[in-house]
């Protein structure tokens, strides 16, 4: 059955999300989760000890469409389509997430030189009480990067609101010698899964 209402909530901060969606032609509202009653939990998105990659980045996207249709409800909002996400990188078993200052970032950015890891995108679109849920992984192979590229990278904005502390839309695609998997999950939205996701929640895609 296809919603009538045709616009979404999109449950992200993310700018790069917003991006995306523009590009598939999607209407859609910003829904900030943070309610000053209190009476919507924040997602930490804290890791649980001994939690894979892959288990990590479902559960968080799950938690933040849980949130948004509390958020919707407690709001009294009209009631639409919900899509969350959220992007986590994976270099062997350690789980890299957004660099909390510089010296994080430095050292992530260390870590990665000259190595392949993961990037793993979970998306999940709510409708209702149904929700369909996709986790696509793309594989990124880092040039050996020179200790004062690193440090010059990461004396600018773009590593501190990304996990792994990179983006690949901006000046560390220069640092990227291979990938494999989608370009717009590593940015963040995987634009054929979000697509397929958006469809079955019965959405009219141009």
């Amino acid at each position: 059955m296809r919603p009538t209402d045709q616009k979404i909530y999109l449950a992200s901060k993310s700018p790069r999300r917003r991006e995306l969606l523009r590009q598939l032609g999607v209407d859609f509202e910003l829904l900030l989760m943070r309610d000053h009653s209190g009476r919507v939990p924040d997602v930490t998105e804290a890791l649980h000890p001994g939690e894979a990659a892959a288990d990590y980045v479902y559960r968080v996207t799950r938690e933040k469409a849980d949130a948004a249709i509390q958020t919707v409800q407690v709001r009294r909002l009209p009631m639409r389509v919900i899509l969350s996400a959220d992007t986590t990188v994976v270099l062997g078993d350690v789980i890299l997430g957004k660099p909390a200052d510089q010296a994080e970032a430095i050292a992530m950015l260390r870590a990665l030189s000259g190595k392949s890891h993961q990037v793993l995108t979970s998306v999940a679109v709510r409708r209702d009480a149904d929700i369909w849920q996709i986790t696509q992984t793309s594989d990124v192979t880092f040039a050996t990067l020179p200790e004062e590229t690193i440090r010059a990278y990461c004396a600018g904005k773009e590593p501190y609101d990304k996990a792994g502390g990179y983006g690949i839309q901006g000046y560390a695609a220069s640092f990227i010698a291979h990938m494999a998997g989608s370009y717009t999950g590593i940015m963040g939205l995987p634009l054929f899964e979000t697509a397929q996701l958006l469809k079955q929640a019965g959405l009219r895609l141009p």
